[in-house]
């Protein structure tokens, strides 16, 4: 058989209660609240800033030429991509900073 059968009575590690009992589990998010702001903040940024700037383009800047609102599009939406990669580089060495203060004041 392909299966094997438990032959003894004793409760396997699924069976058992992942929690014991009294002890408080914690709800606390495992990220940040700034983070996910940070992140809903370039995803709508993301979304309106390279449509936004390809129809105000399109008639207004570059007389109906989609090619060129097309591009330049294109190009906010790496600056976009660009700004959040800063951003999130610079709040991770602040976050290693933080820590390397933490370790200098426990010594």
């Amino acid at each position: 058989m392909a299966t094997r059968r438990i032959t003894t009575q004793e409760k396997t590690h699924l069976d058992q209660d992942e929690i014991k009992q009294g002890a408080k589990s914690n709800i606390s998010p495992a990220v940040p609240g700034s983070v996910i702001a940070k992140l809903l903040g370039f995803t709508f940024a993301m979304i309106t800033l390279p449509i936004g700037s390809y129809f105000v383009t399109v008639n207004n800047l570059f007389g109906g030429n989609a090619t060129y609102a097309g591009a330049l599009a294109a190009f906010m939406a790496n600056v976009v991509l660009i700004g959040y990669v800063i951003v999130a580089f610079l709040d991770d060495k602040g976050d290693r900073e933080a820590e390397e203060v933490e370790k200098k004041k426990s010594r």
